[in-house]
């Protein structure tokens, strides 16, 4: 019998929760969520012997925690059916330790080694969730530095706050540089200082949808231990 013991995997889930009437984007409609056939309207089909419940849901794209692909930004980048499950699974992760700051620049990234990982930029703004602070003054990344992990080499990036980019404005220079050389953005995570710095596997896929750019995912990271 072989003495090699099973590894121990733990995942930290970095989705936020999508329900009827959730406020994602300042501007953008909420979720409508209804049943489409309720489990008592269910017996008329089945009899009284089974229930079941088909759920119906309006919402944009842009809800809850969501991934960012090229056609996002522009109409012959790559949507959520063409997009490469190598950019979207099983991504080393390193975490960033932005906490409490609002422009996430170059000095967060000194010596991090960046090259084929999902880079998730932990600024704990996922603590204002649900509420109007969340929407203002929010933190975001630097065009800077977006310019920075481009050039050495992110696969996707990821943050905890309301956009990327810094919306006092109208310009989105990190949504336009990222997407546009098919690194990927995944925002409003939460939960990332569970998040080990480094060590992680990353995971956020979205339905192999044609023709749109964003949408919801259940974010997470998987952690492997070895037992033995």
């Amino acid at each position: 019998m072989s003495d090699v013991q099973p590894s121990k995997r733990t995942f930290i889930d970095l989705s936020h929760r999508i329900y009827d009437g959730l406020r994602t984007y300042k501007g953008l409609p909420a979720p409508v969520m209804c049943d489409y056939l309720s489990r008592e309207e269910s017996k008329k089909v089945y009899g009284d012997d089974y229930q079941v419940q088909i759920g119906k849901i309006e919402m944009v794209s842009n809800t809850g925690t969501y991934i960012d692909t090229p056609f996002h930004f522009a109409a012959d980048g790559d949507d959520l059916a063409q997009v490469s499950l190598a950019l979207l699974a099983d991504l080393p992760a390193v975490v960033i330790d932005a906490r409490d700051s609002i422009e996430v620049d170059m000095r967060f990234f000194k010596d991090v080694d960046v090259a084929g990982k999902a880079v998730l930029i932990n600024t704990n703004w996922s603590k204002h969730w649900n509420s109007e602070q969340y929407f203002e003054n929010h933190a975001y990344l630097a065009e800077e530095a977006a310019q920075w992990l481009l050039d050495n080499g992110a696969k996707l990036v990821g943050i905890d706050s309301h956009n990327i980019d810094d919306t006092r404005g109208q310009k989105r220079p990190v949504h336009s540089l990222l997407l546009a050389n098919n690194v990927l953005i995944c925002e409003h995570l939460t939960h990332l200082e569970k998040v080990p710095t480094s060590g992680a596997r990353f995971y956020a896929v979205p339905p192999k949808i044609t023709g749109v750019g964003t949408f919801p995912v259940r974010a997470f990271v998987q952690i492997v231990e070895s037992n033995g």
